[in-house]
């Protein structure tokens, strides 16, 4: 089995440059997964994992070991989605790409006729629409923890904020996800975690 995250990050502390390409394979994907479902461009997806890199990577000095680094990281990453964010309120707020593009489709693909599948897009389309209209910081928390899959813990300090914080915005955003789907005659469906690419 390979090294730990820690015991790569303490090797590239030590000099050894190739434990740091050990760590962006192990979480780019996911990385860069994350972004897209925040800000829904794949460009910009891509361009945030590389700065959350970077800056991970000059970073590395100052890195605290009281947290795990994909939590750091996923930090990191929310922090330039948020700029990114911020510097784009005066245009559209989000253009949506499909996200089976990125390898994330929120229905589970099933074999089907052309109908079915139609109303699957119709639906994932939807649910696209109702999750980009939360609030920022709902909109972050159901991203990472229904997609990404993180724990309470693993977002709190990913966010910086107290365990109670994500939990309350999770159970809002959830609850405001329900009632955007229902006003589009959507009942009784729930995003399906979508497991890592």
């Amino acid at each position: 089995m390979g090294r730990s995250d820690e015991e790569l990050v303490e090797a590239c502390r030590a000099g050894e440059a190739s434990a740091f390409d050990v760590l962006v394979g192990r979480w780019e994907d996911r990385i860069r997964g994350a972004a897209y479902r925040i800000l829904g461009s794949e460009d910009e997806a891509r361009d945030v994992a590389q700065e959350a890199f970077l800056k991970a990577y000059r970073g590395l000095p100052g890195f605290k070991r009281e947290a795990r680094f994909s939590s750091w990281l996923y930090q990191i990453a929310t922090n330039q989605c948020r700029d990114r964010l911020r510097r784009r309120k005066t245009r559209p707020q989000v253009s949506l790409d499909a996200l089976e593009e990125a390898g994330g489709a929120l229905i589970v693909e099933t074999r089907q006729g052309a109908h079915e599948r139609l109303q699957e897009r119709d639906l994932a389309e939807t649910v696209k629409r109702a999750i980009h209209a939360l609030p920022e910081e709902q909109r972050v928390v159901v991203i990472l923890k229904e997609y990404q899959e993180l724990t309470f813990l693993e977002i709190a300090q990913a966010l910086d904020v107290p365990v109670s914080t994500v939990k309350t915005r999770l159970y809002r955003g959830l609850v405001q996800l329900r009632l955007r789907l229902e006003t589009e005659g959507v009942r009784g469906t729930a995003p399906v975690p979508v497991p890592a690419p």
